[in-house]
Parts: C-alpha cells; sequence; structure tokens
C-alpha cells in the first residue's frame, strides 16, 4: 500500500521532544511513519517507541515501515485512550508524547475514503473506517444540527444557507458523494464569496470531518491525559492545522502553566497551586523552506509543554 505522507514540523519536532537515549516514546498519529522514524533515529537503537494509529490502513503501513524494529510496538487505537494504551503495555508513563492532528496525505489523496472536494467518491470520512459516515450527517441531521455543525467546526458564515440547501436537496435523493456535496454547497454561497478563501466547500468539509470523528469532542481532555502520562521532564507536542483545534490545545496548555490563582490583593498564596507544566518556546510554524515544498503545512502550528512535577 502507498501511504504517502510529508511529515509537518519534522526536524522542529524532534528538537522539541528533546529525545533521551533509552527513554519511552508515544507517536500517537504515526500514520505513514514519518516522525516515528525520526524519534527511532534519535532513540540510536535504545529506548521504546509506541506507534498509535486508528486508521487500520495506516497500521497495515506501519507493520511494515516499522515492524522490522525490536523497540517498536504498533497499536491501533484513538490517541483519546492514552492512558489504557500505557497501561495495557505495562508502562507507567513516556518520555515524550506526539500528537499531529492533521488529516494525513494519504487520507485526502485517497479518493475513495471520501475526505477530499476534488475527487468524486463516497461521502465517508471516518479515520477509523468505523462509525457513522458524513453521507449519514448530511442526510439525517436536521437543518438546525447542520448549521450549527458547520458554523462550530467549519466557521462557516453561510452555514444557514448551505444547510437549508443540503436539505432541499436531499427531499429529491440521498446525497452520496463527495462531489454532489460540493456543489450544493457552492450553490449555496454568494457568487463574490466563492471568488474568495479558497474551494467554497472547504469549510463544510472541515466541519462535517471534525463531526464524523469527534475531533474535538475530547480534546482538551485528550490533552491533559497526554500530558499526565508524562514522566517529570517528559514533553508532549500537539500539531494544529486550524483555529479551533489549536485554540483547545493553547488553553489547555496555559491551564497547566498556570501557578497561584489567589486575588492579587493577598499578601500570601492560600491556594497552593504550582505549575504543572512550563512551555520550552510558545509555538512554531513551518519555514518558507517547507511551506515551497509542502503546501499542506501552511496551517500547521506546532505547540509543546514540558512537565515540571512527578507523576501523582
Amino acid at each position: 500500500m502507498d501511504f504517502s505522507h510529508k511529515s509537518v514540523l519534522l526536524d522542529e519536532c524532534i528538537r522539541a521532544l528533546a529525545i533521551k537515549p533509552g527513554g519511552v516514546y508515544v507517536d500517537c498519529t504515526a500514520g505513514g511513519g514519518g516522525h516515528s522514524r525520526k524519534i527511532l533515529e534519535a532513540l540510536d537503537g535504545t529506548g521504546r517507541l509506541i506507534a498509535v494509529d486508528r486508521d487500520p490502513d495506516a497500521i497495515s503501513v506501519l507493520h511494515e515501515r516499522l515492524g522490522g524494529y525490536p523497540n517498536v510496538t504498533i497499536v491501533k487505537d484513538n490517541f483519546f485512550n492514552i492512558k489504557t494504551i500505557l497501561s495495557d503495555l505495562g508502562l507507567d508513563g513516556a518520555d515524550g508524547i506526539l500528537a499531529d492532528l492533521g488529516v494525513s496525505s494519504f487520507q485526502l489523496d485517497n479518493a475513495e475514503r471520501g475526505f477530499s472536494f476534488h475527487n468524486d467518491a463516497p461521502l465517508d470520512m471516518r479515520m477509523s473506517k468505523e462509525g457513522k459516515t458524513a453521507a449519514d450527517i448530511v442526510n439525517t441531521y436536521d437543518e438546525r444540527q447542520l448549521s450549527f455543525i458547520f458554523k462550530k467546526y467549519g466557521e462557516e458564515k453561510f452555514a444557514a444557507s448551505i444547510a437549508k440547501a443540503i436539505v432541499r436537496e436531499r427531499e429529491k435523493k440521498n446525497i452520496e458523494t463527495t462531489l454532489e456535496l460540493a456543489e450544493i454547497v457552492k450553490s449555496a454561497i454568494p457568487a463574490a464569496a466563492r471568488r474568495t478563501g479558497g474551494h467554497p466547500a472547504r469549510r463544510t468539509f472541515q466541519a462535517l470531518r471534525i463531526e464524523v470523528n469527534g475531533e474535538l469532542d475530547r480534546l482538551s481532555e485528550a490533552a491533559e491525559d497526554m500530558f499526565e502520562s508524562l514522566h517529570k521532564g517528559g514533553r508532549l507536542c500537539v500539531i494544529t492545522f486550524h483555529s479551533l483545534e489549536d485554540r483547545l490545545i493553547k488553553q489547555t496548555f496555559a491551564g497547566l502553566c498556570q501557578g497561584c490563582t489567589c486575588p492579587p490583593e493577598f499578601p500570601v498564596c492560600v491556594c497552593g497551586k504550582t505549575p504543572k507544566g512550563e512551555l520550552p518556546f510558545k509555538f512554531k510554524k513551518p519555514t518558507g523552506q517547507e511551506l515551497e515544498e509542502n503546501q499542506r503545512s501552511r496551517s500547521a502550528t506546532l505547540r509543546c509543554i514540558e512537565r515540571k512535577e512527578e507523576n501523582m
């Protein structure tokens, strides 16, 4: 299987993880193994790597590409279950955890997966190939529900018009393919707006993908779980690709770095709260060279947090 994916912010991630020989590292969204292979190179035959992905196609490729390494364990699961994953492997934590929240190039370019509005394919969008599809949502959610997810997850200002157009069209027949939906969305957006901001269906497809895969449902909780799974001095790196998920990660990291919350007029601290983590840097974006080589990296943001306290 040709699972091609150009890993985003690759060198920046490896530097941010500050990989220690003999350490335990988790690539929570291993995909085609790009980041995982670099982590293995830095480990130089020592330590252990846990490569996790919920996409069965990715798992097959990871076994092909990384299965020969004795210090690699490949796990099919959602990184939201990080604590269970580590516990089941008999591990008390990790020295570094990486989560790349983007859709892989393989998923985008493989038309049958239904992620792209550029190719005609069944409306699917399931990263795990399990559960409800985008077609299920488009054909069963009522107009209010559709408008809500388009506005919330796609930040689409024409959400109401798009939802209305979808409901009107599905009364004639079920909406089954990506290009059918893309044309409906396009028809619901004013001509002037269609000429700016990229493909008119981009935000709607993003919203559907997030809803199908529950990408934001427990993201803050998952980020806290990953942080709490770190050993003291361990680092969590998260790559985001749109403002909604980046905002959640930024806020979660800020909360973990917050110390005393007593009112400023208190002469001494009575809350006893101390920062659990610290930020090695604010954030990192792709370099100009990476943007030239990989346009899909343009919206990527890397954030990192280091654990200061011992595991409780």
